[in-house]
């Protein structure tokens, strides 16, 4: 519809058409800004609501301020930090994610770290999908990131300790909300963790299917009684 000017001339308006699709990474300043996107909490694949048995473990006492620091070490060694490390590195030189899905969720000792890896992984590459226009078929979370990031002129320890990182910062923000821990203190603690997070990215990077072992039964004993707890925060 035309329509008057200022001046009282006709003016027409323009359709502006706007990109629906991310740019490409050409880059390797383009692929670290992107990681910071998609391991970013703002990121909407619900990782607030899940804490891999870390509530039980704060409920019973077994976590305390004096224990976290602990606890996430012998995650990123022994649990679940590490065989999701591993998958990453599979996934970010492998082609078929098919198989390496099937095999994240054979890693997985209890219901709700099944269910807290597939949904998440679902959620990012419908996301993924969306800001590329390229079909994401729905798997696990370290499989669905380390095939998103395949295709990044990044080092792979580099993409793999990102996401070692972003996930020891989603167990911290647990913790902080449900114990008295501070998030400066909680900030300490990610800080004082990053040493050891670049040397198990680093070991992971060369990792072959035959390192995907995890030896955390506390953990996974905390996983399991969280599904029976009556009153809870978190989904794990």
């Amino acid at each position: 519809m035309d329509m008057a000017g200022p001046s009282g001339t006709t003016t027409v308006p323009r359709t502006i058409t706007r990109m629906t699709t991310a740019t490409p990474i050409t880059t390797p300043e383009a692929a670290r800004l992107h990681l910071a996107q998609v391991l970013s909490p703002a990121f909407p694949v619900g990782g607030f609501a899940w804490s891999q048995g870390l509530e039980w473990a704060m409920d019973a006492g077994v976590v305390t301020r004096a224990t976290l620091a602990q606890w996430l070490a012998d995650w990123l060694d022994f649990g679940a930090g590490w065989t999701d490390a591993v998958l990453v590195a599979l996934s970010l030189r492998a082609a078929d994610h098919a198989a390496l899905d099937d095999l994240a969720r054979a890693a997985c000792p209890t219901l709700q770290r099944l269910t807290e890896t597939v949904e998440q992984g679902t959620a990012f590459a419908a996301n993924i999908a969306a800001l590329t226009g390229r079909h994401q078929p729905p798997v696990a979370l370290p499989v669905a990131f380390g095939r998103a990031c395949a295709a990044m002129p990044l080092p792979h320890p580099e993409i793999i300790a990102a996401f070692l990182q972003a996930q020891a910062a989603a167990l911290i923000s647990a913790a902080v909300r449900f114990m008295p821990l501070g998030p400066v203190e909680g900030q300490r603690m990610l800080a004082a963790l990053q040493p050891a997070i670049l040397a198990a990215a680093a070991r992971a990077a060369t990792a072959t299917g035959d390192d995907l072992a995890s030896a955390s039964w506390g953990a996974d004993i905390a996983a399991m009684r969280h599904e029976t707890m009556p009153v809870r925060i978190f989904r794990s």
